[in-house]
């Protein structure tokens, strides 16, 4: 088969943003959600006095409110984050975000009036059927209540929000899409960069390591200050809103205990000699004697692998066919409708996403496109976000996104099908080592290396309260120890990789996020384990979680495929999972007769 540089680069994969306004433009959603604030508005002081239809009605404009605004805000920053360096898009994306807030503060009463009913009132409402489109939201919105602040301040909040936090947020993600890095005479993207680190070849990805360090040094102070004024910001507003703890808001969030969040922390703590015992092992596969940090993704085949998007998008709808061609069918609709854009481009933020948009149209999907086959497998996963935002459509604007905790239980598993396709189709020794070392070196870096980032977010966030600013060599030694604690002797942390904290966005626009990939790891392969152990019997319940969205709490979702997530000894079983990998991984480097 022919592959084109086109091809490879999917420079044609680009979506289509202008159906999302629908017949209307920006201005037009801005002006229709303004005038049903002001239907809301009249609701003002009678929310504990409203029985369950009149209840109802007001939610039904609450929602409407959020089509507007959701269609305005998704169509102004998804264009942004294709082409951060232009200044109209910047200004464009600005000033929806400064109109949105000012709508949305007109109607914040709404929360805390509801929070103020009687618990017992509010159950009665709760259990009528004319509430069902919204119960849960509603049930979730009344923990909150320790936490919210008057009416003035909460508005208060919300508007410095847009020239505070969401601002040098903003900023942080202008600095890193404009980093570049100097490649082997080449200008290249930093993602460009990072990909070269997967090469088999070491002196490639010495050369790739050192630039991405040279090319995170012009900017390094800037962005330590911008983490410095985030990590103050939230410690602010974690002490008006009485939060504890700096992960207290984030667990509350995803709707999950402090206790069980913490749970998870140290179960996977507990078993950092997994990624230990497989660096050690690859150290032998590679012919050296200690990894060094830049050689953690190095490809332990003969040679590097590069997939066309034709071919990828092949193997991608295989894969969902394989287990379902509902899903398969709808996936295909991401191809064929321009939902998806992948090219890497100037100014392109970096990284991958699936933006859900609003139920009553549909999600797109953002990706940085190297043709590497672990770009294949990132097309599989957010292909997973994909299609649970789309048959979540249904649950309307209140249910259709899950708390972040089970947000990575429909991308894992469509990675861990594909990845299940791809090696059916490989039989050579080497090759097969390759494919597991490479599966299992994406558990370790979502789930190991995601605590460790939690350990390292626990260190600053700590620190900005007790003692102060950080200065850049408090970042780096944080980050060193942090990520030493999971790799113990078996690779040594450079000095140039001390730095590599600065480009991550997590740290800045949602603190307290990376858990939640490892929380949504060990979920998604214990739901795959009841796949492999049921068949097809499991597809009718797997389609069930998808379509419920977040109807449901976490526990209530899990138990539709059989998982208790209320149980601490799930993660262990979870745990065990990746190191029945690990243990595959070291059985295949037997077979090919390259370790003893």
């Amino acid at each position: 088969m022919t592959v084109t540089e086109a091809d490879l680069a999917a420079s044609d994969v680009a979506w289509n943003l202008e159906p999302l306004l629908g017949d209307s433009d920006i201005d037009a959603h801005l002006a229709a959600a303004a005038a049903i604030a002001g239907d809301i508005e009249q609701a003002r002081g009678t929310i504990a006095t409203l029985d369950a239809a009149r209840l109802a009605a007001v939610m039904q404009r609450v929602a409407s409110l959020q089509e507007h605004l959701g269609r305005a805000g998704s169509y102004a920053g998804l264009r942004f984050t294709v082409d951060t360096i232009d200044a109209e898009r910047g200004a464009l994306m600005q000033r929806v975000e400064e109109e949105s807030t000012a709508i949305a503060t007109r109607v914040i009463f709404f929360e805390l009036e509801w929070a103020a009913v009687p618990d017992e009132h509010a159950e009665a409402l709760l259990a009528d059927p004319q509430l069902e489109f919204c119960a849960h939201s509603l049930r979730s919105a009344r923990r909150y209540r320790p936490h919210l602040l008057t009416e003035p301040e909460e508005k208060i909040l919300v508007d410095k929000d847009v020239t505070g936090a969401s601002a040098w947020s903003r900023l942080f993600g202008e600095l890193t899409s404009a980093i570049t890095l100097d490649l082997e005479g080449e200008t290249v993207a930093l993602e460009h960069g990072l990909s070269r680190l997967s090469s088999p070849d070491r002196a490639q990805r010495a050369a790739a390591a050192a630039a991405v360090t040279e090319g995170l040094a012009p900017g390094l102070r800037t962005r330590a200050f911008v983490f410095n004024t985030l990590l103050a910001d939230k410690a602010s507003t974690d002490r008006l809103r009485s939060h504890g703890r700096w992960i207290e808001s984030r667990n509350l969030a995803n709707e999950a205990s402090d206790e069980s969040v913490q749970a998870l922390v140290d179960a996977v703590v507990s078993r950092y000699d997994i990624p230990q015992r497989w660096y050690a092992l690859k150290a032998q596969l590679l012919g050296v004697e200690r990894l060094a940090d830049y050689d953690r993704m190095a490809s332990v085949a003969d040679a590097e692998v590069e997939f066309g998007w034709d071919e990828a998008r092949t193997l991608v709808l295989d894969a969902y066919a394989s287990f379902s061609p509902r899903l398969a069918d709808v996936a295909q609709r991401f191809f064929n409708e321009s939902w998806i854009d992948a090219p890497m481009r100037p100014g392109k933020r970096p990284g991958a996403f699936c933006a859900y948009t609003v139920p009553s149209h549909h999600p797109y999907l953002f990706l940085n496109w190297t043709s590497s086959r672990r770009d294949v497998l990132t097309l599989a996963h957010e292909m997973g976000h994909g299609l649970h935002a789309y048959l979540a459509r249904d649950q309307g604007i209140f249910h259709q996104t899950t708390p972040l905790t089970l947000a990575e239980t429909a991308s894992v598993f469509g990675e861990t099908v594909t990845f299940g396709r791809l090696m059916d189709a490989t039989t050579e020794p080497n090759a097969r080592l390759a494919l597991i070392a490479e599966s299992l070196e994406g558990q370790i870096a979502t789930v190991f290396r995601q605590i460790a980032m939690n350990r390292f977010e626990d260190r600053v966030h700590t620190h900005r309260r007790e003692t102060g600013e950080l200065a850049l060599d408090d970042f780096a030694a944080y980050w060193a120890e942090t990520q030493t604690a999971m790799l113990g002797d078996a690779v040594e942390i450079t000095e140039g990789y001390r730095t590599w904290w600065s480009y991550i966005p997590h740290f800045i626009g949602t603190p307290g996020y990376v858990y939640a990939y490892a929380y949504g790891q060990l979920l998604a392969l214990s739901v795959y384990r009841r796949y492999e152990e049921r068949g097809a019997d499991f597809v009718p319940a797997y389609l069930e979680l998808l379509a419920a969205g977040g109807s449901k709490s976490p526990e209530e979702l899990g138990r539709i495929v059989d998982c208790d997530l209320g149980d601490p000894k799930f993660w262990v079983g979870g745990l065990a999972i990746v190191e029945q990998q690990l243990e595959a991984a070291e059985q295949a480097a037997r077979d090919t007769g390259r370790v003893g």
